[in-house]
C-alpha cells in the first residue's frame, strides 16, 4: 500500500517530485557509482562473475525500480520503455563523451575485445524479447521462458568476457592514440567497512527516488496523454540513467577510456534483465505480451544503435563530423529523431 496518494497530487506537485528525483538520482547514483569502483578496486569483485553481477545490479538500481514498481503497479510500456529507453539513452551518452575527448576519437582510442564481445551480447539479449512477443504464451510460475532465458544468456556472456579478457584470441592493433586504463592507481585507501557502508546508504536513496521516478512517471503519462512507451522510453529512462552520463564523461576526462565505453556497454547488457525483473513483478500475465508497437520501436532503435557502436568500434576511425566519430553523429541524429516521431 503506496502511503502517498499519488493521484490527489496536483500536476506541478508530481512534476516537481520527479524533477526532484531525477536530479537525486543524478547526484547520488555518481556517488554511489564511484563508490562501487572502489569496492571492484578494493576487494577484486570485478574481477568475478559473481562481483560483476552484484556491482551492475546495485549501479542500476534507479532504473530496476522503476521498471518493476511500473510492472507491479499494471503499467507495462512504462517498465518495458524504461528499461529498453535507458539503453538507447546510455548509447548515445557516449556521443557526449566523444565530445569531451579531442585528441582522437573515442571508439578508436577505447577499442578492446571486451567492449565488442560485451556489444554483441547486448544485441543477442535485445533480440530475446522480441522472441517473446511474437512466440507463445507460456510461463512456469507466472515467469516467461525468455525471462529465464534473459538472465541465462547475461551470465553466459559475461561469463564470455571474462574468458576473452584473460586469454585474448584477438587484440586490438595499438596506434599513437590508443589509450589503456590506469586502473586506480594513486586513489587513496579506504576501510572496506566504510565503503560498504556508504555504498548501501546511496543504494537506498537511489533506490527511493528510483521509486518516486516511477509513481510520478505513471501520473505524468496518466495526465497528460503522453503514452506510457514514450514518457519510460524518454523522460523516465533518461532521468535514471543520469549518473552513467556524468560517470562516463568524468572517465573519458582522467583518461580511463576503455572503463568508459565498457561500463556502458556492460552495463546496458546488465540493463536488459529489467525486463526479466519487470515480468516477474507484472501480475496481469507474460508481459512480453503486453508490448506494444511503441516498445518494438524502441527495441529496433536500441538494436540500430548498438550496431552502429560495434561498427565504430571495429572501424576506429581516428577523427570525424563535427570532431566525434561517424557512430556517435549517427546515433545523436538516430536518437532525437527516433523520440521526435513518437512524439507526432
Amino acid at each position: 500500500m503506496d502511503l502517498v496518494a499519488w493521484e490527489a497530487l496536483s500536476f506541478p506537485v508530481v512534476s516537481a517530485a520527479f524533477g526532484a528525483s531525477a536530479l537525486l538520482i543524478a547526484v547520488v547514483g555518481t556517488r554511489m557509482t564511484r563508490a562501487a569502483d572502489r569496492l571492484a578496486d578494493e576487494t577484486g569483485l570485478g574481477e568475478a562473475i559473481f562481483g560483476a553481477v552484484l556491482l551492475g545490479s546495485t549501479t542500476s538500481i534507479a532504473g530496476i525500480t522503476t521498471s518493476v514498481t511500473a510492472a507491479v503497479d499494471g503499467l507495462p510500456s512504462l517498465a518495458i520503455s524504461n528499461a529498453i529507453g535507458g539503453i538507447a539513452a546510455q548509447t548515445v551518452f557516449l556521443a557526449v563523451a566523444d565530445m569531451a575527448y579531442r585528441p582522437a576519437n573515442l571508439e578508436h582510442a577505447a577499442a578492446s575485445v571486451e567492449n565488442l564481445l560485451q556489444g554483441a551480447l547486448l544485441s543477442t539479449l535485445l533480440a530475446i524479447p522480441l522472441l517473446g512477443m511474437a512466440g507463445p504464451r507460456l510461463d512456469l510460475f507466472g515467469i516467461h521462458p525468455a525471462s529465464v532465458l534473459l538472465v541465462a544468456g547475461y551470465l553466459y556472456g559475461i561469463h564470455l568476457v571474462a574468458e576473452a579478457r584473460s586469454t585474448p584470441y584477438w587484440v586490438a592493433r595499438q596506434t599513437d592514440k590508443t589509450r589503456q586504463d590506469t586502473g586506480a592507481e594513486g586513489r587513496e585507501s579506504a576501510a572496506l567497512s566504510t565503503l560498504w557502508l556508504e555504498f548501501v546508504a546511496l543504494s537506498l536513496v537511489v533506490g527511493a527516488a528510483g521509486y518516486v521516478i516511477a509513481k510520478t512517471g505513471g501520473q505524468v503519462a496518466a495526465r497528460t496523454g503522453l503514452s506510457e512507451g514514450l514518457v519510460g522510453g524518454l523522460f523516465t529512462a533518461v532521468s535514471t540513467s543520469l549518473p552513467e552520463l556524468v560517470t562516463s564523461v568524468a572517465a573519458v576526462r582522467r583518461g580511463a577510456l576503455t572503463l568508459a565505453v565498457g561500463g556502458i556497454i556492460g552495463g546496458n547488457s546488465f540493463d536488459v534483465l529489467f525486463v526479466a525483473f519487470s515480468d516477474v513483478g507484472y501480475q496481469e500475465g507474460s508481459i512480453y505480451h503486453a508490448m506494444t508497437e511503441q516498445q518494438v520501436f524502441i527495441i529496433a532503435l536500441t538494436l540500430l544503435l548498438t550496431g552502429i557502436l560495434l561498427m565504430g568500434l571495429l572501424r576506429r576511425e581516428r577523427r570525424g563530423a563535427f570532431g566525434i566519430g561517424f557512430e556517435s553523429f549517427l546515433a545523436l541524429v538516430l536518437y532525437f529523431g527516433a523520440f521526435g516521431l513518437l512524439f507526432v
